[in-house]
């Protein structure tokens, strides 16, 4: 276990975090995918918000994160989110016909730290889920 160091701090704060599209909708493809995850990248790196791995599939995203411990969790997906779902808007006009509420992303988020299940169990899942090909059926 290799521990992250802040100014004053050693911490080994690790999140598994999945949230997903409004009405799950399937639409994060192409180059909306890609700009998402440049998005993402920059957010994580402006918080100081490290990103072990991460995982972006047509209707939902799942991240394996370090945070400092002067951040909550919650302020972390709050600035995700909200920039992401912002800027997502801004540069494809096409998502007004579906989310004509300015709500890019569905409500809430799930997480849980890498102390209940391994975080060698993350990442094989997270690498399988990466390497699953999208079958079309919803769950």
């Amino acid at each position: 276990m290799i521990y992250s160091t802040g100014s004053h701090t050693k911490f080994y704060h690790r999140f598994h975090v999945v949230w997903t599209t409004k009405y799950r909708y399937k639409v994060m493809r192409g180059e909306m995918r890609e700009r998402i995850r440049e998005i993402i990248i920059q957010t994580c790196q402006e918080l100081g918000v490290h990103i072990e791995t991460g995982v972006l599939s047509t209707d939902h995203v799942h991240m394996f994160i370090s945070v400092p411990p002067q951040i909550a969790l919650s302020k972390v997906m709050m600035r995700i989110k909200g920039r992401s779902s912002y800027k997502i808007q801004r540069e494809f006009p096409e998502l007004r016909k579906r989310y004509w509420g300015q709500r890019f992303w569905a409500r809430g988020f799930f997480s849980t730290t890498s102390g209940n299940v391994t975080d060698a169990v993350i990442l094989q899942y997270l690498e399988l889920h990466s390497k699953r090909e999208p079958t079309g059926v919803s769950r």
